[in-house]
């Protein structure tokens, strides 16, 4: 029988974040017990809870570990700020991973970096940070032997001792041939889908493991556009994230009883009602049956805020053997991908004399319908240029130069998500070191087609310095933003794209001074789409809207992408840490 305590990915997603503010508050209070003297500093060790190992081998990519083990220090420490965190002093500690129980039904590949003698390695380190960005991390590889049967089940204990340091025991327990579920592959939105429609969703599930399923829960994920207006009284209903639009959720767990065979294909007794809002625009649903029981499901709900549903219960049936082809790991689809955002820029006019300071405050707004989630990219910035007037030059700015070469050409952005009735202002003081009559600067989103844009003629905006009222600003006025405009003797408005091609290869924070305090940290969609663990795959709308659409060059690009990775890595190896 398949132990109960045996929680899969999403299921430990959730009980570590419940644990981990609680973690935090007592790390917290060790670090003052501990300067006291009065008690040792808690640290906390982290990882995957639960390995299943299918008897075909497919439990993972050849050679790519299944458990991920780390440290969580006492304290706090936001790895999103610009500061590294201050080391914990101690006299050195070791962990140890011991997989002696599965001695006889699995071959363990454990970390390099540790003394390994057997199925148990030492691993020692005095690296320890608040938090767990910057602690050392280990990884373990698990494959099976020819002996190994269905039913093979065996514990990973990981301890650790330090003086002055307290541990906790973390476990990992391993099962051969236990129930494995895939999902229903989704259907896409219908033709002439549209935000505001309900998408129909057939779920349903097929058991490829070598044993029964004892129970099974159903996880549904919808993002901030899309709602489930139905309510079943053996689901319960719950928001999470409400902080973060990006990894917000709209969620339901729904609990299921019975066996449910290996090899059999089940479907829900009726599709799901997923409602689109009318601002809806590329927003994800997931969802997901896992092999967790009633019990597992309880644990997910833990201070989630759950409500009980009330209407009719939900019922699963048997449909045979099912497609192999119909079926999945992750089930996910972005729904009303057909709406639409109006961009606006807008710029200003003023007056001033020689040596005099102005400021401009240049507007960006969405009039909607859609919003700007970038729920994809992880909080993509949209990236717009703006081109300082003839005989003024920039005293303080929210935005950054596009380069040396162009010192009257700034690169802005707005962190998203951006939505649909959002307003950011952009003030510029400028010193008007010369009075040029009728001086212009264009204000402009990058110059392409984008399809999800509803209004182009406004996506262009004018900063007009002692104008006399007989410039043409297209764009202001509604008209064509195709045409070109002198700028007043600055050269012609048609080199601002490849400007913006420089500056975006330059950029490498996601807000550089913008109004408005959106997450822009990358994501991935395993945060921001329910249960895929896959990485941030742009969903074409602020690639092709935000920063990355001024990356016109491939080798921009790929510096910028260089460049993200560069990060990561020297973060990791100031971590200290090694598979």
């Amino acid at each position: 029988m398949r132990p109960s305590s045996l929680y899969s990915p999403w299921a430990r997603a959730a009980v570590a974040g419940a644990a981990a503010a609680g973690l935090a508050a007592a790390g917290l209070a060790g670090v003052a017990h501990a300067a006291d003297g009065q008690a040792p500093l808690p640290v906390t060790i982290t990882g995957t809870d639960r390995v299943d190992l299918a008897l075909d081998g497919a439990e993972g990519e050849p050679g790519e570990p299944q458990i991920q083990l780390g440290l969580t220090g006492p304290g706090e420490y936001d790895p999103d700020s610009d500061t590294d965190p201050e080391p914990i002093p101690n006299s050195g500690y070791e962990v140890t991973i011991d997989a002696t129980a599965l001695k006889g039904f699995a071959k363990v590949g454990l970390p390099r970096s540790c003394d390994v003698d057997g199925l148990v390695a030492v691993c020692r380190s005095s690296s320890l940070y608040p938090g767990a960005s910057y602690n050392p991390y280990w990884s373990v590889r698990l494959d099976l032997l020819d002996s190994a049967e269905a039913g093979d089940h065996g514990t990973v204990k990981v301890t650790g001792e330090g003086e002055g340091l307290a541990f906790n025991e973390h476990t990992v327990d391993v099962l051969v041939g236990g129930p494995e579920l895939l999902q229903k592959k989704l259907p896409a939105q219908p033709e002439g889908f549209e935000a505001g429609d309900t998408y129909r969703a057939p779920l349903g599930f097929r058991n490829v493991g070598a044993m029964s399923a004892h129970g099974v829960v159903l996880r549904l994920a919808g993002s901030r556009g899309l709602s489930f207006p139905d309510s079943y009284d053996n689901c319960s209903y719950a928001e999470e994230n409400k902080d973060n639009l990006i990894r917000y959720r709209q969620v339901a767990l729904c609990t299921f009883e019975g066996d449910f065979k290996p090899g059999t294909a089940y479907e829900l007794s009726e599709p799901i009602d997923v409602k689109t809002a009318d601002f809806a625009l590329g927003d994800i649903f997931s969802y997901g049956f896992d092999a967790i029981g009633a019990e597992g499901a309880d644990t997910l709900r833990a201070g989630g805020g759950h409500r009980q549903g009330s209407g009719e219960t939900l019922t699963l049936k048997p449909v045979g053997s099912g497609q192999s082809g119909d079926y999945t790991k992750y089930a996910e689809i972005d729904l009303a991908t057909g709406n639409t955002y109006d961009l606006d820029l807008t710029g200003a006019r003023v007056a001033g004399e020689q040596g005099e300071t102005v400021t401009v405050d240049v507007g960006l707004s969405n009039h909607g319908p859609a919003w700007l989630g970038s729920l994809r990219a992880g909080g993509e910035p949209i990236g717009f240029t703006v081109r300082i007037p003839e005989g003024a030059s920039v005293v303080e700015s929210p935005c950054r130069p596009v380069n040396d070469e162009t010192p009257d050409e700034y690169l802005c952005f707005a962190d998203t998500p951006f939505l649909e009735d959002d307003a950011r202002t952009f003030p510029f003081e400028l010193r008007i070191d010369k009075v040029v009559p009728g001086a212009k600067g264009k204000i402009s989103l990058p110059d392409f087609d984008n399809p999800r844009e509803g209004d182009p003629s406004n996506d262009t905006g004018w900063i007009v310095l002692n104008g006399t009222g007989d410039e043409e600003t297209p764009g202001d006025s509604g008209g064509s933003t195709g045409g070109t405009d002198s700028t007043g003797g600055t050269g012609t408005d048609g080199g601002s794209d490849s400007a913006g091609t420089t500056g975006g290869g330059s950029q490498t924070t996601g807000g550089t001074g913008t109004a408005g305090g959106s997450d822009t940290a990358g994501g991935t969609t395993g945060g921001t789409g329910g249960q895929s663990p896959q990485g941030g795959g742009g969903d074409g709308l602020l690639a092709s809207t935000g920063s990355t659409a001024l990356l016109a060059s491939a080798g921009a690009a790929l510096a910028l992408a260089a460049g993200g990775v560069l990060f990561v890595v020297a973060r990791r190896r100031r971590a200290g840490g090694a598979a």
